[in-house]
């Protein structure tokens, strides 16, 4: 009999006592199934800290920091983007850009967000926080809001 390969991350074979048959645990949210799963669990909840950099076009463009926001799209994605440079040099901490720049009311914890799951952020910035691993830093990612840098923390 070939040997199968080994499961996706998140995920443990378990046996069924009633029937004898083999299960899958996602051990994120506990949850079963009977398919063999091909990719990795996802975890219920994320826990993310973010910079926000609202712009004159943004959803709502006014922030904790500025009651007008009159910063262009570019100049917004510019100094993101200098967030972003910092970080991975290291010469700032997330927390410390977090809580004097961003936009965000977030800024007043570091950046921190909590946790949320699925469907409770915009779109992009959902999708990019679940495809980060934790302690990851993603590319800018723009939405209604601004441009976000975030930080997967769990």
């Amino acid at each position: 009999m070939p040997e199968m390969p080994p499961l996706p991350e998140g995920w443990e074979a378990k046996t069924s006592r009633s029937t004898g048959m083999t299960y899958f645990l996602n051990v994120h949210t506990k949850k079963s199934q009977w398919e063999r799963p091909e990719a990795p669990a996802e975890a219920a909840d994320i826990r993310c800290s973010h910079i926000l950099v609202k712009h004159c076009d943004s959803r709502r463009p006014s922030s904790w920091r500025e009651d007008k926001i009159i910063r262009t799209k570019q100049e917004a994605l510019e100094l993101i983007k200098t967030y972003r440079k910092q970080l991975v040099a290291r010469s700032k901490k997330f927390n410390e850009i977090a809580s004097k720049y961003s936009d965000c009311s977030s800024a007043k914890r570091g950046g921190d967000l909590g946790s949320f799951g699925r469907g409770q952020m915009q779109k992009p910035f959902e999708e990019e926080s679940f495809k980060l691993k934790v302690g990851q830093l993603s590319q800018p990612v723009e939405t209604d809001s601004g441009y976000h840098l975030i930080l997967r923390t769990v």
